[in-house]
């Protein structure tokens, strides 16, 4: 459950709608969360650049601009979180399991996008639990599921969903604590 104010899964989705990006809202959100958890700072660069995300839109109104702003100082803060509150933003728990799990997979590959566009990979400094926890996250960036005995398939995505929330965790802490500055450089 979210918090008033607090920028949930369905106000991102209207926002990529707006703005034409041809992403998920998981998938936008994973990649804020990538790229700050890898080292970047979106403080002074339009997210969107940033991320390399290119709507059809020209240019996003001043509301979407303040969306995306608070956004990222929401990502930020739920990273940074000593109580380890911070989740990926996905579909709630009334959505089918195929649509929560492939909101899984969008959120992974974005995140990895993010990750890899904040340059931190470019970085030897990543202990190898965190190597271990990139590969994990790719490997859940590529699957696609079959499902069967509904429970267990519950159960499997509640552990898939953690392990991600813990690992974007770790790679933040990681990340953080090296003071890796973001390369911000555009492939």
């Amino acid at each position: 459950m979210k918090a008033a104010g607090t920028i949930g899964h369905d106000d991102i989705d209207a926002l990529i709608v707006r703005l034409q990006l041809g992403i998920e809202a998981s998938d936008l959100h994973g990649s804020v969360c990538g790229y700050l958890a890898g080292g970047g700072s979106l403080r002074d660069v339009p997210v969107l650049a940033a991320l390399q995300l290119d709507g059809e839109a020209v240019s996003p109104a001043p509301d979407d601009r303040i969306l995306l702003e608070c956004l990222v100082r929401q990502c930020e803060t739920e990273l940074a979180d000593p109580e380890l509150g911070f989740e990926p933003l996905l579909p709630e728990d009334d959505r089918p399991l195929a649509e929560r799990a492939e909101a899984t997979v969008d959120w992974c590959r974005g995140f990895l996008g993010g990750f890899g566009l904040a340059g931190a990979t470019a970085h030897a400094q990543l202990s190898d639990e965190a190597r271990e926890i990139l590969r994990d996250l790719g490997m859940i960036a590529g699957s696609s599921f079959d499902f069967g005995d509904e429970e267990e398939d519950e159960d499997a995505l509640i552990e898939v969903q953690e392990f991600v929330r813990m690992g974007a965790m770790l790679l933040h802490t990681e990340c953080a604590a090296h003071g890796q500055p973001a390369s911000g450089a555009r492939h």
